[in-house]
């Protein structure tokens, strides 16, 4: 990622780092990649149709504990293995970058250099072989007629 540049009243130059801006913690999913995924309330998992009610104290603390639970628990996950697993798709990320900008796309680009050298020749070939036989072969066909006649 580019640096970005930033001057002070003396005109010098401040290089600000990209890995360094400032992260969100109020909205942080803003572009919403799991916005479907992970937003599971106690209703899209636990309900009670008509005429099976359990009691209303079973029913707030289900509720509670539910909640609480799905809280704490993802709390505790993230913070033990946050940054392990942040860490393994960092590097995962960097292997998969790394490969794109330094295989990928040259063996890319490597093909369509090799391929435009072998359209040339493909080509130079067609017109000098090919383009006359079948320009012969149409002048040829060309004197040619046929008349359909109908005899009874």
């Amino acid at each position: 990622m580019a640096d970005q540049y930033q001057y002070n009243i003396n005109e010098e130059k401040i290089v600000k780092d990209s890995h360094t801006k400032e992260i969100d913690l109020i909205n942080r999913d803003p572009k919403q990649i799991n916005e479907d995924v992970v937003k599971v309330e106690f209703e899209d998992v636990i309900a009670e149709p008509d005429g099976t009610h359990s009691l209303d104290g079973v029913w707030k603390l289900s509720y509670t504990t539910f909640t609480v639970s799905k809280y704490w628990c993802y709390r505790i996950l993230s913070a033990v293995f946050g940054i392990p697993v942040a860490l393994l798709w960092g590097f995962l990320f960097a292997c998969i970058s790394f490969c794109h900008i330094w295989a990928v796309v040259p063996c890319i680009k490597s093909c369509l250099i090799e391929s435009q050298c072998i359209s040339r020749i493909y080509s130079l070939c067609i017109q000098t072989f090919f383009d006359p036989f079948f320009e012969a072969l149409g002048k040829i066909f060309s004197k040619v007629s046929v008349v359909m006649r109908k005899e009874v």
